[in-house]
C-alpha cells in the first residue's frame, strides 16, 4: 500500500481572498480587565512607586540619586573637528584597470571600489603595480608615488 501526499497549490490573490501575512497583525495586550486574563490587578506593572504611576518612570542613566556612572567616570580624549577620512586603497587594486588608465574618484566610485564615495581618496603603497597608470585623486603615499613612477606612470594629486 502506498499512499502519495498531494501538496496544495496557492490560491490566486484577488480582492476576495485577500489576507494579511501570518504573524503581521498581533492583538493588543488587554490590561487591567480582572485577575482571570492574567493582567489584571497591577496590569504589568509591579508593585507601587514611581514607575507603577501613569507617566511615571525615570530617565537613562539615573541610579536613584546616587551620582551616575557617566558622571562619576573622568572625562578623556579629544575629537578633532578638523579631521579628514579617507577612502584608502592599495597599489594592488589598482592592477584591476588597464595601461593608461586615468584612475580618477569618479571612476573609482563608479567600479564600486570606495567605502564612502564623498570621503577624498588615498593610495597607499600596499602590494606591486605592473601597469602605466595616470592616478588622479586627493592624496598619494610616498611609497605608491614611487611604485606607480617606476612602473611608467603619472601621478596627478589634487588636494579637495
Amino acid at each position: 500500500m502506498t499512499t502519495t501526499t498531494t501538496t496544495k497549490t496557492p490560491e490566486m490573490k484577488h480582492l476576495g481572498n485577500l489576507s494579511p501575512a501570518h504573524g503581521s497583525n498581533v492583538k493588543k495586550k488587554r490590561l487591567g480587565r480582572g485577575p482571570g486574563s492574567g493582567l489584571g490587578k497591577t496590569s504589568a506593572r509591579g508593585g507601587k512607586g514611581q514607575t507603577a504611576r501613569k507617566g511615571g518612570g525615570v530617565r537613562a542613566g539615573f541610579e536613584g540619586g546616587q551620582t551616575p556612572l557617566y558622571r562619576r567616570l573622568p572625562k578623556r580624549g579629544f575629537t578633532n573637528p578638523f579631521r579628514v577620512e579617507y577612502n584608502v586603497l592599495s597599489l594592488s587594486i589598482l592592477e584591476k584597470f588597464d595601461a593608461g588608465t586615468k584612475v580618477t574618484p569618479e571612476l573609482l566610485k563608479e567600479k564600486g571600489l570606495l567605502r564612502n564615495p564623498a570621503y577624498p581618496v588615498k593610495i597607499l603603497g600596499n602590494g606591486e603595480l605592473k601597469k602605466k597608470l595616470v592616478v588622479a585623486v586627493q592624496k598619494v603615499s610616498a611609497s605608491a608615488k614611487v611604485a606607480i613612477e617606476k612602473a611608467g606612470g603619472s601621478v596627478e594629486a589634487k588636494e579637495k
